[in-house]
């Protein structure tokens, strides 16, 4: 991979979907997911030390648009304020209505304003206990946030019940539709995976997901490790 020292690369977020699509990534996403490892946009030389495969894979990818170049480092987002999720999902959603669900069913965030005066109880649903880290709405209540983590958690184990009979494809994106045209979705599902722990983007509306946003939240998550993280023991 022979470049200028003055170009950097970093993900499309079409590049940040195929990425982390994968609960377990084969080599090339991995060389992908190594461009959100910094605090900044990395040049070749330190992509290719963060992945060796990245050389053979630089062409390629940004043949296929996963990777765009850069003239300038582009800085990482700052996971150390308290509202990223907030404004960061809200602008995934054509509503502006928008949560961040574990796999498991835990809202690790949910697009929604002044929420801070509400406070975030652990609630119990189906014999599951489920943590917010709420941070803010714009439109999704609580409990609605909540129905929406455990339709999550739920549509995973379809999922992988699906996968385990032969059938990958449930483990793609999802979209409910309440009119008969299928215009636009109501919610739409959107599984991402982040150093072997599963995520669901939950959007309502038109998903707007061609977006920056995407690979700033992405980029946020990965670098903010076990911040948002579930609690260990639940």
């Amino acid at each position: 991979m022979t470049t200028p020292a003055s170009e950097w690369f970093m993900l499309t977020p079409a590049g940040a979907l195929h990425a982390f699509a994968r609960a377990e990534p084969g080599e090339s996403e991995l060389a992908l997911q190594a461009l959100l490892t910094g605090d900044r946009a990395l040049d070749a030389a330190a992509w290719s030390e963060r992945a060796p495969q990245a050389p053979a894979l630089v062409a390629q990818a940004i043949q296929e648009g996963w990777v765009q170049v850069l003239h300038r480092p582009l800085q990482g987002p700052d996971a150390k304020l308290d509202d990223f999720l907030q404004h960061v999902i809200a602008s995934l959603s054509g509503e502006r209505r928008a949560v961040l669900a574990s796999e498991g069913g835990f809202c690790l965030g949910r697009s929604v304003a002044a929420l801070m005066r509400e406070g975030c109880a652990g609630r119990r649903d189906r014999a599951k206990l489920r943590v917010c880290a709420c941070l803010g709405r714009s439109g999704i209540d609580q409990d609605e946030a909540d129905a929406l983590s455990a339709a999550a958690a739920d549509y995973s184990d379809f999922a992988a019940r699906q996968a385990r009979r032969g059938w990958s494809g449930a483990k793609g994106l999802v979209s409910f539709h309440v009119d008969a045209d299928f215009l636009l979705p109501t919610f739409s599902f959107v599984p991402l995976w982040v150093d072997g722990a599963g995520y669901w983007l939950i959007v309502a509306g038109e998903p707007l997901l061609n977006n920056p946003a995407l690979v700033e939240l992405l980029w946020g998550v990965k670098a903010a490790g076990t911040r948002f993280a579930v609690p260990a023991g639940l």
